[in-house]
């Protein structure tokens, strides 16, 4: 059933979480799909990566957004962002290759065009405070403060981070970003789930399958 559209606005800052400041340290991914069933291709994600976490994700709902940048006819993108401790000796470009793999687990392959509609799609937006410029991996994302359907997540679990590179905290970016960032009033996100909502329906022992591995050896402590 498509989801019912909301009246645009200008989002408002969300309540303040007191756990916002340890977020500096985390991990932070964004999730999208427009091809397939969207909505639990992104919830099924969420459930994997949970083994590359110390600790429970901090999840976002769950936001329709109008494709941006992309071929025409393109379907609706289902986005959400995840924050997550990542797990000890654990580095961005390791993360990187493992946000790859698991992209591949959900049967995106090597695109034919630009910003064709996939799978999954996962960017790793920031790794705690670490920076990097090299023709693998920029962080901070290069284009995350521009982008509505990141912030808009991103504001309902790290309302108060302030992103690499950035002065501005996440909510304030969001409310400064222009209505016209995006290709008219149509592309403002619809949220289509609440945070912290009902648990992805994926297994663990699923995700680890995906991927090419044994749940046992997918948790490392």
């Amino acid at each position: 059933m498509k989801a019912k559209r909301q009246s645009p606005a200008r989002p408002r800052r969300p309540a303040a979480r007191k756990e916002t400041a340890d977020l500096g340290e985390w991990a932070i991914v964004a999730l999208g799909s427009n091809l397939g069933d969207s909505r639990q291709n992104v919830l099924r994600a969420m459930a994997c990566l949970r083994q590359f976490s110390r600790h429970p994700l901090r999840k976002s709902s769950l936001w329709q957004t109008e494709p941006v940048d992309c071929p025409p006819g393109s379907p609706a993108f289902v986005n959400a962002v995840v924050a997550f401790a990542p797990r000890r000796g654990a580095t961005p470009e390791a993360l990187l290759t493992r946000l790859r793999a698991l992209e591949r687990a959900f049967g995106r392959r090597p695109k034919k065009v630009m910003n064709e509609p996939r799978p999954l799609d996962l960017d790793l937006i920031a790794f705690g405070r670490e920076t990097r410029a090299s023709q693998r991996l920029t962080l901070p994302h290069p284009r995350a403060h521009l982008r509505r359907f990141v912030l808009q997540p991103l504001s309902e679990i790290a309302p108060d981070l302030v992103l690499p590179g950035q002065a501005k905290p996440v909510w304030q970016l969001l409310t400064e970003l222009p209505l016209d960032a995006a290709p008219g009033p149509e592309a403002l996100p619809v949220r289509i789930t609440q945070p912290g909502g009902r648990r992805a329906p994926a297994a663990f022992a699923t995700c680890a399958r995906r991927a090419g591995r044994t749940p046992k050896s997918a948790i490392r402590r």
